[in-house]
């Protein structure tokens, strides 16, 4: 199935980090991008100015998605409740889930020819056998990664009634554009000395975000990725010490790594999400922040590489160097 010019295509979630640059991207191969998301974003009026079709709404409206999704070719599904600590577990099934399957139902009445489904690398959890392959066993850390696989089963569902859906499990997303991800990383780093708390030595596998946006488009092209599932990340993972280090040589800073318990500050996550729950807003230190100087994150990115031809084109080190540059042009690290 070779993927059509001109094709009408939604994109929820289009006006966050990952999703703005898919807009981008498919808007810039000649498509009709139409875009749901809650909020506008920082690049809500760039993406008009291109001809996004943007509608300010939620995924858990049910007519307002088979709305949408009606004369649309292709739906890439990127939105998620994602990195809300202080809010019912609802919330998070309710988005995630129920919303997935208003999408998925409005696709199948609308006879929408590709559907991808974006979940998460995390669905793994803390990897025990590096690297993990798509049959790593499923380790849900968190309510968003339970979730998130829950809304893979969801897929898998409309899969079995004949619809073509692939599902992709991005790793570590960053690149120029993201305000949030990976700043406080590069603010620590910039700053030439930073805090590691435990040995530094468990794994994460960093995905640029143009390599990420290479993968989608794969994903809706090839016919060998009907009912199948991907795991995407660049070409190689690294320890955090070494990560640290990397980072630092796009500042040419030799950075400083001071090694810290990490107990400590699990213990210090707990209070601070305890401390912050009554207040309903988002805590500076939670436990998933606080995991990620434990646990593994490393993967095996073969299976897309042979069926999808997936080449992750940015090297870790280009990739650093223009995020860097793009948040010091912007300010962020001043």
């Amino acid at each position: 199935m070779n993927a059509k010019s001109n094709q009408r295509i939604l994109v929820t979630g289009g006006t966050g980090f990952t999703g703005a640059h898919l807009v981008s991207r498919l808007i810039s191969k000649g498509h009709d991008v139409v875009v749901l998301d809650n909020k506008k974003g920082i690049v809500y009026d760039i993406l008009v100015d291109m001809g996004a079709d943007i509608t300010i709404g939620s995924i858990t409206d049910k007519n307002l998605v088979y709305r949408l999704v009606a004369g649309c070719d292709t739906v890439h599904h990127l939105a998620a409740a994602f990195r809300e600590i202080n809010v019912p577990k609802s919330l998070y099934w309710d988005v995630n889930v129920n919303g997935t399957r208003y999408l998925l139902e409005a696709a199948e009445r609308h006879s929408v020819e590709r559907f991808i489904y974006c979940s998460t690398c995390g669905v793994h959890g803390d990897v025990e056998n590096l690297p993990a392959g798509e049959d790593a066993p499923i380790k849900s850390a968190d309510y968003y990664q339970f979730t998130k696989y829950e809304g893979e089963k969801v897929a898998h569902e409309f899969t079995r009634k004949g619809m073509n859906i692939t599902i992709l499990r991005p790793a570590a997303i960053y690149g120029p554009g993201d305000p949030e991800r990976w700043l406080m990383l590069f603010k620590r780093v910039s700053s030439g000395r930073f805090l590691m708390f435990g040995d530094g030595k468990a794994t994460y596998h960093p995905l640029y975000i143009d390599n990420l946006i290479d993968a989608f488009e794969l994903a809706a092209e090839k016919d060998e990725a009907i009912g199948q599932t991907y795991l995407i990340a660049d070409e190689n993972y690294y320890q955090l010490n070494e990560l640290v280090m990397e980072i630092g040589s796009s500042f040419d800073i030799d950075v400083n790594i001071i090694h810290l318990p990490f107990t400590p500050v699990w213990i210090a996550a707990v209070i601070t999400e305890a401390i912050y729950k009554p207040l309903r807003r988002n805590p500076p230190l939670f436990r998933r922040r606080a995991d990620w100087f434990r646990q593994n994150r490393a993967f095996d990115i073969s299976k897309a590489k042979a069926e999808l031809g997936f080449n992750p084109k940015i090297d870790f080190q280009t990739g650093v160097e223009r995020t860097a540059r793009w948040y010091l042009e912007h300010g962020y690290l001043s």
